[in-house]
């Protein structure tokens, strides 16, 4: 069988299941979450790894080498956020073909570097090989707040479903980019932003983990398969009400019929969804300065699956999920 026939998260989970747990072990959360977690005597350690290849994630028709620094942290720093910790390291590794312009290299240590800054995050060390075409590999290693952590498998019936933000932006900028789509100077910078320079939401991970938030994930892959993530590692369902996912006006006005659909599968937003019973749910949003949106509810039924609601509380058939490599 091959990987394509597969898939990308049946390969990890077969990955998972050959490396198993050594028995006398310090790792508290293996793979299958935002960060692997081990305790040290200082704390909770966490760390996490992301890979972006050229002509798969990226093509540098549609990106410069300061936005694609940028993003390819920002990626790993926000698998450190959905966990409520605090980034602190950072390896890079780059495969570099021989024609690479050394200053497209400076642009895009600069766009790592600004990002860095804002999240007082240091760039320890790295490699560099040649390679047939340009790869950025970013590992971030963090540590839990508090000796809290916000996991994927910690969500319980009874939970509301909330998300920081609007989800469907950096799809949409996307679209325009590959699109080649004509809008306002405002609305293109807007959207342009929103895919190339996301924003990790690490202060509010941190302020959703010291408040009493147990499960969280960010949204890279899109919202049904992120939260199908957390639905299966926690072993429930989920019902979204499909007029409640937040969706930025302009994406509305200018993708009005794709809005939803970039909302619910564009992915790369990076926002955190979050679940947790109504009373905390309450008392973030009054302490989160970042808009934080109620959009269902976690079930005891259909345990593993997501399902849409409209306003009269039917189901949706969308047969579309997030993303996923491997993909046939």
């Amino acid at each position: 069988m091959r990987v394509s026939e597969l898939g990308e998260f049946e390969l990890i989970d077969m990955i998972s299941k050959l490396i198993g747990k050594p028995a006398k072990d310090k790792t508290i959360l293996g793979i299958g979450d935002d960060s692997t977690a081990w305790r040290t005597d200082t704390g909770i350690e966490l760390a996490t790894i992301d890979t972006l290849v050229e002509n798969v994630h990226f093509t540098l028709d549609t990106i410069t080498y300061h936005e694609l620094g940028w993003k390819s942290l920002a990626a790993n720093v926000s698998d450190i956020a959905a966990m409520g910790g605090i980034p602190l390291y950072a390896l890079i590794s780059l495969g570099l073909p021989g024609t690479t312009d050394v200053d497209d290299i400076k642009k895009l240590y600069e766009g790592m570097i600004e990002l860095t800054n804002r999240h007082n995050v240091t760039i320890a060390g790295g490699d560099v090989v040649k390679a047939p075409q340009l790869t950025i590999s970013v590992s971030v290693t963090g540590k839990a707040t508090d000796d809290k952590m916000l996991t994927r498998s910690a969500a319980r019936p009874g939970d509301i479903i909330a998300v920081t933000g609007n989800l469907g932006t950096s799809a949409a900028g996307l679209k325009m980019l590959i699109g080649k789509l004509k809008f306002s100077e405002e609305t293109t910078s807007l959207l342009r932003k929103a895919h190339q320079q996301p924003q990790p939401r690490v202060a509010e991970g941190q302020m959703l983990v010291q408040n009493g938030v147990k499960a969280a994930i960010d949204l890279s892959d899109g919202l049904i398969g992120d939260l199908g993530h957390i639905c299966r590692m926690s072993r429930v369902g989920a019902n979204i009400d499909i007029d409640k996912v937040p969706i930025n006006p302009i994406v509305k006005d200018h993708f009005a019929n794709k809005a939803l659909e970039l909302a619910l599968v564009g992915g790369e937003d990076y926002e955190l969804l979050f679940t947790a019973k109504p009373d905390i749910i309450d008392k973030v949003r009054e302490l989160i300065a970042t808009p934080i949106t109620v959009i269902g509810e976690i079930t005891r039924e259909h345990a593993g699956k997501v399902l849409l609601l409209d306003a009269n509380g039917n189901t949706i058939d969308f047969q579309k999920e997030g993303f996923n490599h491997f993909s046939r």
